[in-house]
């Protein structure tokens, strides 16, 4: 009983082609050709597109494709032609407690390394630091200015050298006093691990209308 290579190989002898024309006028691969005509489907693709490379040699060649194409699959072997092939249970992931201890405990790993490394960016960062009032350029009409901004909760804040309280949200107010000289006010936030951020507001005293409280 002659097989669809069998069939296909005599049609190409017949003609007298070599399988590097084949391959040249079909787009297919020598190597599948070949396969194909020695019945060696292991080192074919699946079921689907071999049954295409059929039809198109059997159209080049000369040979009745629907012919060509039922003797392919009385050829191939029956697991390949399987459409819905019974799933292989054996390899089936299933979930166990063993599983659920093990991303538990990976999930409060990685937790606690994201918080120690959000800390630790944290610790060695300038604090972050507002100013509210006074505004940039703010005319003094009397010898105090009130100062008023928001940092870090954990930070220090120095206003012109003048320790100012910090509340536990990082609001921070206070006032201080200036003089006929006085051109700028320096606020200073610093962290826990010193490293400090600084804002600087020029201020205009009019001495003229200057008030002592």
């Amino acid at each position: 009983m002659k097989t669809v290579g069998d069939t296909l190989k005599s049609a190409r002898f017949k003609k007298r082609y070599s399988l590097n024309k084949v391959e040249k006028e079909t787009k297919i691969k020598k190597e599948f050709v070949e396969a194909i005509e020695n019945g060696n489907w292991t080192a074919l693709p699946d079921f689907s597109v071999v049954s295409g490379f059929v039809k198109n040699l059997a159209s080049f060649l000369e040979v009745d494709v629907k012919t060509a194409y039922a003797t392919l699959k009385r050829d191939y072997p029956p697991q390949k032609l399987s459409i819905n092939p019974k799933p292989d249970v054996g390899d089936k992931f299933t979930w166990t407690p063993k599983y659920t201890f093990l991303v538990g405990i990976l999930t409060v790993v990685l937790t606690l390394f994201g918080y120690l490394g959000f800390q630790f960016v944290k610790f060695n960062s300038p604090p972050t630091l507002e100013v509210f009032k006074p505004s940039e350029n703010y005319v003094a009409t009397v010898n105090k200015v009130e100062v008023a901004g928001k940092t870090d909760s954990d930070a220090t804040v120095k206003v012109n050298n003048q320790l100012v309280l910090v509340g536990d949200d990082g609001v921070f107010n206070g006032e201080i006093e200036v003089f006929e000289g006085t051109k700028e006010i320096t606020i200073i936030a610093t962290s826990r691990s010193g490293k400090q951020t600084k804002i600087v507001r020029g201020i205009i005293v009019k001495w003229t209308e200057f008030k002592d409280y």
